[in-house]
């Protein structure tokens, strides 16, 4: 598991100099829930508001996020990612993609199923904070 996360420190760094895996994790949940308030991260994520507001800060610099009104109360800011961050999520994507094919060349089709349920398995069990993760829909490992 601390390669795991080693890996994934590195990639984020290695995508914008900027960008580290925590700013990369929030501007990856904006792109699926299609925008929320800087307080809905926080607490999707159980993190300081302030620690949100410094990866927040720092992906606006980097132009990968911006700020729009929300239309139903013109008081509350939603940030959204910019078209060079869904790029560079995009760009994410495909190099994962590409890592994960060349790292499961050979498995067996019993070996992907396998650890595929040992992934969904990981992924649904509780969080250190108590709750449990959402229940990823399951895709297969070639994709």
């Amino acid at each position: 598991m601390t390669v795991f996360a080693r890996r994934a420190r590195a990639s984020a760094g290695r995508l914008h100099p900027e960008l580290s895996l925590v700013s990369y994790t929030l501007l990856g949940h904006l792109e699926e829930v299609g925008g929320c308030r800087a307080t809905d991260l926080a607490a999707h994520y159980a993190l300081d508001k302030s620690t949100v507001s410094r990866q927040v800060a720092a992906l606006e610099r980097a132009g990968l996020i911006e700020r729009r009104t929300d239309p139903e109360d013109h008081r509350v800011q939603v940030l959204h990612p910019t078209v060079a961050g869904t790029e560079i999520l995009a760009q994410v994507t495909r190099s994962r993609r590409v890592a994960f094919r060349e790292r499961l060349t050979g498995w067996s089709d019993e070996d992907l199923a396998r650890f595929a349920s040992y992934l969904l398995r990981y992924n649904t069990t509780a969080t250190p904070t108590g709750t449990t993760t959402e229940k990823p829909e399951a895709r297969p490992l070639r994709d």
